[in-house]
This record gives C-alpha cells, sequence and structure tokens, in this order.
C-alpha cells in the first residue's frame, strides 16, 4: 500500500474530486489506480471562506515500486506503515491463576479485553454497577433524586468517559498504533465508521452505553468474568508482593497479577493503597468552572458562512492563556452542543462535568475554563493533598449552591466586574438538578479567579462574543485529571509492589477515552508477559 498526505479539496467538493487528485499527485492514469481508502480526514478552517478538507489515503496502485522511488524525496509519498495489531502472548492451556482487573472504564475495560483475547480469562472486578443500572441512578441524580456514591458519572461500568462527550482522540505518541486498536475494537461493539478516519472523532453517551454492552459479551464470551458492585477493600502483600485481594463482601481472591484501573476518582481506595504502602506522589491537575455559550455563536465564528456544513459539525475550540500572576489558563473537554452536568461521587459535594451526545444537537457549547496547580506551589506535605483541596472546593460549591445539589453559577460579565449574578440572559443553563446564581468566587482560591478573569478576555480576542456578558460560568470543574500518581517501572509495575499493574487516568498515565484504553493495552500486554514468564519459570523448578 502507498500512502498520500496532505491532499486538500475545497469543503463542498465533488466525489470525483478525490480521484482527480490522488491521479495528479502521482501523474498516473485511471487504470493504475486499483483502489484507495481514506485514512484521516481533517480540516483547515483558518480561512472560513476557503476552507479546506485535508485528506491521508492509502492506495493500491500499479508500480508500487517504481512510484516510490519517483517521490523518493517527496515527504507526502511513502509506504503505508502496517498499523494492525498483533498479540505478544497466548495464554497456556493450563493457567496457574488468573490476573484480576480493577475497574470497568475504558483502561480496565481495553485490560480485560485483550487479555481474554489472549486466552487469560481475567476477573473484572467494578465497584459500580452494569451501564444500564448505572445510567438509571445517573440520569436519576440529575432529575433531582438521591446520589448514589457507587453508582454515578463516576463509578460503573464505563467508567466516567460513559458521560462525556465521547471523544476518541489523544496527544499521546502512538508508535505501535494502539489507538487503531482501540478504534477497530469500538467499531465492531457499534461505533460509527468514521471514527477510524476523522480527525477528532467523538461517540457521546447513548452509543457508548451500548458499545460498552457488546465490549462486556465479548470478554465473557472469551472466558472472562464481570462482577458488579464488588469493590476492592484491601489488598494482600507480602514481602513487597502482591498475593490476592479482599472485597467489601468479604470474599477473598488470589492473584501475582493485578491491574488497577480505578480512575481519577477512587479516593477512598487511594487511601487504601496509601496506607498499605503503595508508593504514591501527589500530581499536578487543574480547578476551575464550566463556561457555556450558545453553540451557534461559536459555529459562527469558527466557521464563519460554513457554519451548519455537516461535515464540519459543531465547531470546538482549544484555548491557553498566559497570566500575569504566572498561571496557566486553558480549556478543556470542550463539548460542543452539548450539557453541563453533575458528576458528583461523594454526598455534601458538587462537581461538574460536560457531555455531549453523537449528534451535538444541543442548544450551548461547554468547556471547562481551568487554572493549572501543582503540589509544590498549591497543597504540598502529602501525597493525597490534592484529593482535600478538591474536597474542600467541592465541599463549598454545595453550600455556595444552596445544599440541594444546584451549583453555583454566575453570569460572565457579572463575575468579571466583581458583582454578584440575579438574572439570567440568552444563555439558558444546561445543568441540572438546577443551578443558584450567585458570586463565584466564594468558590475558588484568589489566584484562580484572578487568573480566569484575565484569560476570559484575552479568548475574547481569538473567539469574538467569548466574553459575552450573558455566558454563563457553573462551579466547581475539579475533576480534570488524578490529583495523584501511582509509580510505576518500565515494566508497568508499581514500583514497591510487584505484581500490582497501576494504569489508567487514576493512576496518572493517561487522560481521556483513547490514551486510557492505549494504556490498558500497554499494561495488559506487560502482565501477560510476565504471567508466561512466570509458568515458565514454575516448570522449569518442577522439571529441575
Amino acid at each position: 500500500m502507498l500512502r498520500l498526505t496532505e491532499i486538500k479539496l475545497p469543503l463542498n467538493h465533488d466525489e470525483k474530486a478525490l480521484t482527480a487528485a490522488i491521479l495528479s499527485k502521482l501523474q498516473i492514469n485511471a487504470e493504475q489506480l486499483h483502489s484507495f481508502t481514506v485514512f484521516k480526514r481533517g480540516f483547515d478552517a483558518r480561512k472560513k471562506t476557503d476552507i479546506q478538507l485535508i485528506y491521508t489515503l492509502d492506495l493500491e496502485v500499479e508500480n508500487e515500486a517504481q512510484l516510490l522511488a519517483t517521490f523518493a524525496s517527496d515527504q507526502h509519498v511513502k509506504p503505508s506503515p502496517d498499523t494492525s495489531y498483533k498479540f505478544v502472548a497466548r495464554a497456556p492451556a493450563e493457567l496457574a491463576e488468573r490476573p484480576i482487573v480493577i475497574g470497568l472504564g475504558p483502561c480496565g475495560l481495553f485490560a480485560g479485553l485483550l487479555l481474554a483475547q489472549m486466552g487469560f480469562k481475567p476477573i473484572i472486578l467494578e465497584r459500580g454497577k452494569e451501564v444500564r443500572e448505572r445510567t438509571k441512578d445517573t440520569f436519576g441524580f440529575w432529575r433531582g433524586k438521591a446520589l448514589n456514591p457507587e453508582s454515578n458519572v463516576q463509578y460503573g461500568e464505563g467508567g466516567a468517559g460513559t458521560f462525556s462527550d465521547g471523544k476518541l482522540y489523544s496527544q499521546v505518541k502512538d508508535p505501535k498504533h494502539y489507538g487503531r486498536k482501540v478504534m477497530s475494537e469500538f467499531v465492531a461493539a457499534g461505533a460509527p465508521e468514521e471514527i477510524m478516519y476523522v480527525s477528532k472523532p467523538h461517540i457521546g453517551t447513548f452509543k457508548l452505553v451500548a458499545m460498552v454492552e457488546k465490549m462486556r459479551a465479548k470478554i465473557i464470551e472469551l472466558g472472562g468474568e464481570i462482577r458488579f458492585s464488588s469493590k476492592v477493600e484491601k489488598l494482600h502483600i507480602d514481602n513487597g508482593q502482591l498475593t490476592g485481594l479482599t472485597l467489601a463482601s468479604g470474599e477473598q481472591l488470589h492473584s501475582k497479577h493485578v491491574v488497577l484501573a480505578v480512575g481519577h476518582s477512587a479516593r477512598d481506595t487511594f487511601q487504601m493503597l496509601y496506607d498499605q504502602g503503595v508508593h504514591i506522589e501527589a500530581k499536578p491537575f487543574s480547578i476551575g468552572f464550566r463556561i457555556e455559550h450558545e453553540q451557534s455563536m461559536i459555529d459562527e465564528c469558527r466557521f464563519g458562512p460554513n457554519a451548519g456544513n455537516p461535515i464540519l459539525g459543531a465547531a470546538d475550540y482549544k484555548l491557553v492563556h498566559h497570566c500575569s500572576n504566572n498561571r496557566t489558563v486553558y480549556s478543556f473537554c470542550m463539548c460542543p452542543g452539548g450539557t453541563v452536568v453533575a458528576a458528583a461521587s461523594e454526598p455534601g459535594r458538587v462537581v461538574t462535568n460536560g457531555m455531549s451526545q453523537y449528534s451535538r444537537h444541543e442548544r450551548n457549547a461547554n468547556s471547562a475554563i481551568v487554572v493549572g496547580i501543582d503540589p509544590e506551589r498549591d497543597y504540598p506535605g502529602h501525597p493525597l493533598a490534592g484529593i482535600a483541596l478538591q474536597r474542600q472546593l467541592e465541599e463549598q460549591a454545595f453550600k455556595v449552591g444552596g445544599e440541594s445539589y444546584h451549583a453555583p453559577a454566575q453570569l460572565i460579565g457579572d463575575f468579571l466586574k466583581g458583582r454578584a449574578s440575579a438574572g439570567l440572559g440568552e444563555v439558558k443553563p444546561s445543568y441540572t438538578p438546577g443551578i443558584t446564581l450567585t458570586d463565584l468566587t466564594q468558590v475558588l482560591p484568589d489566584f484562580a479567579i484572578a487568573a480566569i478573569r484575565e484569560a476570559i478576555p484575552a479568548f475574547d480576542r481569538q473567539i469574538k462574543g467569548f466574553a459575552k456578558a450573558d455566558g454563563l460560568l457553573t462551579g466547581v470543574e475539579t475533576r480534570t485529571s488524578s490529583p495523584i500518581c501511582i509509580k510505576r517501572g518500565s515494566d508497568y509495575q508499581s514500583i514497591n509492589v510487584r505484581g500490582l499493574y497501576p494504569a489508567g487516568e487514576g493512576a496518572g498515565y493517561a487522560g481521556g477515552i483513547l490514551s486510557a484504553g492505549i494504556d490498558g493495552i500497554k499494561v495488559a500486554e506487560a502482565l501477560a508477559l510476565a504471567m508466561l514468564d512466570a509458568d515458565s519459570a514454575t516448570d522449569n523448578t518442577a522439571t529441575a
């Protein structure tokens, strides 16, 4: 196969234009082009009146070697890389033990799936409920029912990513194309084929629910076991070697190979790990608010007369501002055509997040506008101090919001002028159970308020209307990433507990669905190879 990159065509080009562009680029006739597929399609919207689609294509052609020689100096004509996934191991016919995966978010899901596909028959433990029951609990909380601390936006099958925009892009380096494996499995589970080639693929909550169920069924079909409402209460550690664990029910499971993929909000689990001596370090994360504007304004600003084009879809943005107080403010988890959602997992605390469906047809755009913080400067002295800070901010948001899980909110214009809000404008809040208009300076530290106040007008210079007076800020956003890192070595095992494989976002090694899935694959591979080595060593000892 031959790969062509940077093939540019007008937004509304006809079907024949792509073939014509290939023939023109390679200076060949139609008979020499046997077939082609679109590997990636993005767009360049810097000139709003002339938006260009940008293609990466894989071709089957006659005389491929000759063409590669002809275009040897052209960086846009190269052999297509092999992006197919290759399993690194196969379980022996008789397993001495079964690996355990703790957590069924994107990382645990892919770690479990890979182990099952390699024949290791994993046992997967999820403290929350299966995804449809969890959805009922989560939507019930949003409609004013009680919060279930074990079944919510953070806990349950599918992880926190289930109630998000379902974004499937990442900036992690991926030389082995693990991302293609993640995407391929999602498509096999029912995701739209387009996620394989669009530049910023997304799925949305409702599609993710059905996909997660199909992937669960696949794991079970391959011999895996999945247990819901199965919270891990204790690890068994013998002289630095993990030997098993105890569940909240009192049941004990024995295994020397355990993947820890608990997500960024498993605070009680982090405390348990720390108490048992697992090496944990505090790491930076970010705090801030959700900001809402009308999606039509964002579309118009980004795409001009091409706003509403179905190929472009709802516009997104990515913004960064370096402030005079040496803080950095940036947009995070931007959800086009979405809603702000209640993401609390503990009673008496308010947390916000963003969510979109696949259609992205809701009226508002929302994004986190957050300030970076770090342990040395903002929460020194203890590996779990970041969690204490998160809880403090979330408790204050709960109090200011009226102690009813309503979120504190403020119009952008009032926030910039330092006055409490008394009424709404054109931008209607999407957060449920509801909002309480107030003064948001009560819920974040002064340095964060000052930084965000400086950043919003700066962002307005990039997106006209971003500082619109009746845009809405809702607080607080504290779960941008894990506040800890569970350190692991090059073998993917904890640096001081052999057999424990910290993984994914909760352990500090991923940020989002795709990177968490990729990390799950890496950890599953390392664990599988370690199990084979252990099995081989046992056989050699028995023979001797």
